[in-house]
């Protein structure tokens, strides 16, 4: 019987619930819209830097982190292969790398790059550059000559697939090691930075080229399910050999790691500042229904109706109002999201800056549970407690004081 009176009264006055409805629903598809927006940056930013050579643990040589020269190399390679074969989990994938700064030039242009040797057949499971070819083809294990650019730097470079392209670094004797590659592929990615920095060739012609006689300069390793990283990095650095460091993705790229940190503590603050908005008006509506029945309440009182019943009933029109707020706003909610994640957001105009930040220039929005279970949550629990303060108004009036308003 209270749940049937407090729904009548919720629709006493339509206008007035309608008003507050359009409030709660606006506020829940806000919080699930713009939070799944946030996720989307972030976990893009995060796919982005494992994808792009990070992957989530390398092995590399003391020093070479923070200076990716050819002396900070790893020379017993054989062992750590074994030690990847035995103590990474089923389904893991690695790869060996030489990743070193270059000069690439033609006859018109030169410029910086990363000079990376891969194991193509590896690699491709590893990084985005097994799936970013976009014209030619992707490198043959055997082709000493061959090489991958990206399609900003082959602009920037005013030429094309079948041209020459001539790298030079510094090799292990400290003389500087050059070599004519032809441009077998163009790739392309979703930031135009990642275009004109790399230059992948295959790991022997890389290895020949710096006179590094089998040498590498990392091994990465992409691990089958991300929470597995710390677990795996802990083996790994224990059974490796003392002079080799083991970095996991968190290390690698700090600014990522530290944007994840304050993604939850931000939505919540979010969803925080949404709900004040949103509960000021839900307070004043119910006050006002209060306010008008006052009458009515002296009524019941007078008739024998204790103050936690008129206290019950208040409470439950506000749990009827935000329980069919937030159904409508959770599915407005998804239906923005899945309709955004068939385009995503196009950054291209503002590309410089997004690439800044390592953020691609397509972003599609992510929708994780517990953004929509703290959006929810924050709504109902909130609301309901909003709502105490007209229901304790409402239960405190005496008979003879509400029966005389007029």
């Amino acid at each position: 019987m209270h749940f049937q009176l407090a729904w009548r009264n919720v629709w006493r006055n339509p206008r007035r619930t309608t008003v507050i409805l359009i409030a709660v629903i606006i506020g829940v598809w806000s919080m699930i819209f713009l939070n799944s927006l946030s996720r989307g940056f972030l976990v893009d930013l995060e796919e982005n830097g494992i994808a792009t050579l990070t992957g989530h643990i390398q092995i590399l040589a003391p020093r070479y982190h923070q200076d990716p020269v050819v002396d900070n190399r790893i020379e017993q390679t054989a062992e750590v292969r074994r030690l990847l074969q035995a103590e990474l989990p089923p389904g893991s994938v690695w790869a060996a790398r030489v990743c070193v700064n270059a000069i690439a030039s033609n006859a018109r242009h030169s410029s910086g790059v990363t000079l990376v040797g891969i194991e193509p057949d590896k690699e491709a499971r590893l990084s985005f550059i097994g799936g970013a070819v976009s014209r030619g083809e992707y490198l043959a294990p055997d082709d000493d000559i061959g090489i991958l650019v990206g399609q900003a730097l082959l602009d920037k470079f005013e030429t094309k697939l079948g041209n020459k392209l001539v790298l030079m670094s510094q090799d292990t004797g400290r003389q500087i090691g050059s070599r004519a590659f032809r441009i077998r592929g163009v790739f392309r990615t979703q930031l135009e930075f990642t275009e004109k920095q790399y230059v992948f060739v295959v790991l022997p012609a890389a290895q020949k080229m710096l006179k590094m006689d089998g040498a590498v300069s990392q091994y990465a390793v992409l691990l089958p399910d991300s929470e597995m990283v710390d677990t795996v990095a802990g083996r790994l650095q224990q059974a490796a050999p003392d002079d080799l460091e083991v970095w996991t993705w968190k290390e690698l790229l700090p600014l990522v790691k530290a944007y994840l940190g304050m993604m939850d503590g931000f939505i919540f603050i979010w969803n925080l500042v949404v709900f004040v908005a949103m509960g000021f008006g839900l307070v004043n509506t119910v006050l006002m229904a209060v306010y008008e029945r006052m009458r009515e309440f002296g009524l019941l009182k007078a008739l024998g109706m204790r103050p936690g019943r008129i206290l019950q009933d208040v409470l439950i029109e506000g749990f009827y109002l935000l329980s069919l707020g937030l159904v409508i706003g959770n599915v407005l909610g998804f239906v923005s999201v899945w309709a955004l994640a068939q385009t995503g957001i196009d950054l291209s105009a503002v590309a410089a800056g997004s690439e800044y930040f390592g953020i691609s220039r397509v972003v599609y929005p992510v929708l994780a549970a517990k953004d929509v279970i703290m959006a929810d949550v924050t709504v109902f629990v909130l609301g309901l407690l909003v709502s105490a303060y007209p229901a304790l108004k409402a239960a405190r009036f005496t008979p003879v004081e509400a029966l005389g308003r007029t």
